[in-house]
């Protein structure tokens, strides 16, 4: 091998005939030659001072042969590697954003920058690279260090920026790739919105309300100015404002802005919903029967409400009126409201009705088909509901005990079968806490025949009758109609049959006298 300086140094022997190699004692090369049989030199470990040039020699009896060769050492640098990254970088704004390092290359690497995976090339004022190397003198292999400033925009945002190493070696040019590394990229808010927490179509009377602002910049504003309606001044709160048990009067606009820039302001509207139900009478009410009793149920609301009505769990087709009361009208009545869409809002008020009346009473009696008893009913109306008591006046027989209907709208009955010997007297009475009611039937013996008197009639067939007696009276006045009109028919009739009648009288006397007046005629001239 050759010194730097040129000089010739042997550290290497071998000789065809002995078959030994013989190796010079040269420091740097100590265990790291290995000459083979074929004359093939190996040195292990290479360094950086191997580049150096090497002569092979081939001494003969007759001649020297020398073939000289210069070897080079390459060393792969490290796989590049962003450090000292900025935490965060500002739009508009010339900062340093990394250091891009490789280490240990032979000879030195070239360090290039890429954003989004295009080549950033220096630009002034924008783009500024700086490129350094270093060598460890131990070793005399290199360091290599780029740093990148750079003016972001938002454009930058989530934007990935990468550095690679681009190094020779004995195969030629290669280029390795660091990791990807995205910035957190500051910017100013430039537009204010305000959100209504919960959703502002359902906020009624009651409710809680957060207003909570939000700016599009980043870092997001932390402080914000919140303006209440008829309120010039903002209060000034984190980005969450609360308005606890809200009323109707709270319903307005609205507004956020930021603390240091007021002109960047939101706004958005709430409608506070309520819904008022007024019903008039209401809890528990009693009235007389017969009386009138007139009911209202008053609705105000922030928007177009629901009315039903119901009766003892049963819903009414319309809202009840009472211009007459009856026992059935008693019960418990419920106006309730509400808002469909607003969840929650509801309202119900109850009024429970109790028709009070003094004890009526009817009797009727009715003679069994065999002839050996007779059935008497003690009908009774009232409320509350009165308590019935039988007296029999005079000598018989009670074939079967006292037995009762049920209690519906103020109305039941008590009926006994008897048979009496003679004429007796049954005395039926009602008592309730208004009044004594007091009614007498004379029965004949079972012996006497006599007339029966017709069951009370119940609601239900009271209706049927009615409607009965509705049809027959329609069906009267229709014929009746129909009698009118064909006299009226036949008057006109008989009126004109007499007119014509008078004008032929006429005529027919007319010819009479003619007739008479030509025979007269006749006479004369004959």
């Amino acid at each position: 091998m050759e010194k730097a300086d040129g000089s010739p140094v042997f550290i290497a022997f071998r000789s065809s005939t002995k078959k030994s190699v013989h190796y010079d004692d040269v420091p740097e090369y100590k265990d790291r030659l290995s000459l083979s049989e074929n004359y093939t030199l190996s040195i292990s470990n290479a360094r950086i001072n191997d580049k150096k040039r090497f002569v092979c020699m081939l001494v003969t009896e007759d001649n020297v042969f020398e073939a000289p060769t210069i070897v080079k050492v390459f060393k792969q640098p490290s796989k590049p590697e962003i450090v000292n990254k900025a935490p965060f970088l500002e739009t508009e704004q010339l900062k340093k954003l990394g250091d891009c390092v490789s280490k240990d290359s032979y000879p030195p690497a070239n360090i290039t920058w890429y954003r989004g995976g295009k080549v950033l090339q220096s630009l002034e004022g924008e783009v500024v690279i700086n490129r350094t190397k270093k060598m460890d003198p131990a070793t005399q292999l290199y360091t290599m260090t780029s740093s990148l400033e750079y003016k972001t925009t938002k454009a930058d945002i989530k934007m990935p920026f990468t550095c690679s190493v681009s190094y020779y070696g004995p195969s030629g040019q290669k280029t390795v790739h660091s990791e990807q590394t995205v910035f957190d990229i500051y910017y100013p808010t430039e537009q204010v919105t305000i959100q209504v927490l919960p959703p502002k179509n359902a906020i009624k009377e009651g409710d809680n309300i957060t207003l909570k602002c939000l700016g599009n910049g980043n870092p997001p504003p932390e402080e914000f100015l919140f303006y209440l309606p008829g309120q010039p001044e903002g209060i000034r709160s984190s980005n969450t404002y609360t308005l606890t048990d809200v009323r109707r009067n709270a319903t307005g606009d609205y507004k956020c802005s930021l603390v240091d820039k007021k002109s960047m302001i939101a706004s958005t509207s709430i409608t506070v919903h309520y819904l008022d139900l007024s019903l008039n009478p209401s809890g528990e009410v009693t009235k007389q029967i017969g009386d009138a009793l007139p009911v209202s149920c008053t609705i105000s609301a922030s928007r177009n409400a629901t009315v039903v009505w119901m009766k003892d769990n049963t819903r009414l087709k319309s809202s009840p009126s009472f211009s007459s009361l009856h026992y059935q009208d008693a019960g418990n009545y419920v106006c309730e409201t509400a808002l469909q869409e607003v969840e929650g809002l509801k309202k119900r008020e109850s009024l429970t009705l109790i028709v009070e009346g003094k004890p009526q009473i009817k009797m009727t009696k009715k003679t069994d088909p065999s002839g050996l008893s007779k059935t008497i009913i003690c009908h009774v109306e009232g409320f509350p509901k009165p308590a019935i008591q039988w007296t029999i006046t005079g000598s018989g027989s009670v074939i079967n005990q006292t037995e009762e209907s049920p209690y519906i709208n103020g109305r039941y009955y008590s009926k006994i079968i008897i048979s009496p010997e003679e004429n007796v007297t049954l005395t039926c009475t009602a008592e309730n806490q208004l009044e004594r009611t007091v009614n007498s039937l004379n029965v004949s013996a079972i012996s006497i025949p006599e007339h029966d008197e017709a069951d009370e009639i119940s609601d239900e067939n009271r209706e049927k009758v009615n409607d009965q007696a509705k049809l027959i009276v329609g069906i009267v006045v229709g014929l009746l109609l129909a009698a009118l009109v064909a006299g009226v028919v036949y008057w006109l009739y008989m009126k004109k049959s007499k007119a014509v009648s008078k004008h032929v009288n006429k005529d027919l006397g007319n010819l009479e006298e003619n007739k008479k007046l030509e025979e007269n005629n006749h006479k004369t001239e004959a």
